[in-house]
């Protein structure tokens, strides 16, 4: 229980669904409650798909590329930290890609829920990284069930909170959500640097031996 509180902690930090309800609500403004639930649904099962394909693959192509698993952690990190200054000044729209061409360009797209909500706005490296580190830290069955199960709540409540989204902005408005997406900045800047920090101690404690 206490893997499946951490890991569905640090998921829905790093992937932040509230920074992405003012995306979500500029994107489907002109769409009816239907469709943006629609929107909302694909856009979280599109999510749930790259988690669970990053958590299982992700260790074959980590092989492939002949990444070692440290050093994935140590990189994953620091996008994750990275991440967390974004959240903290602002920019996590900008950290993502989001730059005025690009929401140009998502404005004029049919379909959203993929590309640009899923990729790169919810499920970036970071949250990749870290369900890759996930599959090599904990190998055992019933410690794999509690992270798809924490994957699983996570999706869930993407879903939930896009769904919501136009009442999250109108209850919170643009300030509340910044002050709640500083507030997990500063966690999710935590969980990078904890990677970090694990990584170089394990890569020095291996060198001694």
């Amino acid at each position: 229980m206490e893997l499946l509180i951490s890991t569905f902690a640090a998921l829905f930090s790093v992937i932040n669904p509230l920074g992405t309800v003012p995306i979500f609500v500029g994107l489907t403004k002109s769409n009816t409650n239907k469709e943006r639930s629609s929107v909302a649904f694909w856009t979280a099962f599109n999510v749930l798909i790259i988690m669970i394909l990053s958590f299982f693959i992700g260790k074959y192509l980590l092989s492939f590329f002949g990444i070692s698993l440290e050093s994935l952690k140590i990189a994953g990190g620091m996008i994750i930290t990275s991440s967390g200054f974004a959240l903290l000044t602002g920019k996590f729209s900008e950290h993502k890609g989001m730059k005025k061409r690009e929401k140009d360009d998502a404005f004029s797209r049919p379909e959203v829920s993929l590309t640009p909500l899923a990729i790169p706005m919810l499920a970036g490296p970071g949250a990749i990284s870290l369900l890759i580190a996930y599959y090599e830290d904990y190998q055992g069955y019933s410690d794999r069930m509690m992270i798809l199960i924490a994957i699983f709540i996570t999706s869930i409540l993407i879903y939930g909170v896009l769904k919501s989204g136009f009442l999250i902005v109108r209850i919170l408005g643009a300030s509340g959500i910044n002050a709640l997406s500083r507030i997990i900045g500063f966690i999710v800047i935590a969980i990078g640097v904890e990677y970090v920090v694990s990584s170089v101690i394990q890569i020095v404690n291996d060198l001694r031996t």
